[in-house]
């Protein structure tokens, strides 16, 4: 006899008297839990959303639309960037006054030429609040899921209010299961068994996340 079906054996045994349930799942498990607590309007949505972002160690800027070209050249600047690389729907005039050369998303390219690359500039799909949480869905300026996993710094554009959600029920109702979704978190992190962190094992070692207000820019999903 295996160990698996010695381990099952002894699941049958255990389970023996219990009488059948055959409730459906749906009724089974309970739905009734809060969708959002608090109650928060627009505005204050967005300043728990910035308060938990930087409580994951993200860098939170704000500014207006127009003000987005000027903030992302000098976020760029600053780490001294010389290759962004850019999803295929990324709004041109984002990265219009930046000097960094563009670097596409190709499917051809290897983990070793993304790690070359000194940042990466996306849109989100979601932000929520109550978490701190940003969601990509693999939509035209977020581009594939590794181009944000593999480079060491990026920059993240949420538009505010109408990307940012409350709460992780609520985000569900409005994201596609079936896309490549990446929820993040504030900066790849994790800690070995004396809890020292160590920051940029799993993904960018840097998240910046720029809220922006006023864009009219709405990336068609594909």
């Amino acid at each position: 006899m295996s160990s698996r079906e010695l381990i099952l054996g002894r699941v049958r045994r255990a389970l023996a008297d219990v009488p059948r349930d055959d409730t459906p799942y749906e009724r089974a498990v309970r739905r009734d839990y809060l969708r959002e607590h608090g109650g928060l309007d627009a505005a204050e949505t967005v300043e728990l959303l910035a308060e938990n972002l930087a409580d994951y160690r993200a860098i939170v800027h704000r500014c207006e639309d127009g003000e987005l070209p000027e903030l992302l050249a000098g976020l760029l600047a600053v780490r001294s960037s010389r290759t962004v690389l850019t999803p295929p729907g990324l709004p041109p005039h984002w990265l219009a006054a930046a000097d960094a050369t563009r670097v596409p998303d190709r499917a051809s390219s290897t983990a070793d030429e993304l790690d070359r690359v000194d940042s990466v500039v996306t849109g989100c799909a979601l932000a929520v609040a109550e978490t701190g949480t940003l969601v990509l869905d693999g939509s035209p300026d977020q581009g594939r899921r590794r181009i944000t996993l593999v480079p060491d710094h990026h920059i993240c554009v949420v538009r505010v209010p109408e990307q940012v959600v409350s709460s992780v029920p609520q985000a569900l109702e409005r994201l596609d299961p079936a896309r490549p979704l990446t929820w993040i978190s504030g900066p790849s992190a994790t800690s070995d068994i004396e809890l020292d962190r160590v920051e940029g094992v799993h993904g960018p070692r840097t998240l910046e996340v720029v809220l922006v207000t006023g864009s009219g820019d709405q990336p068609e999903r594909t």
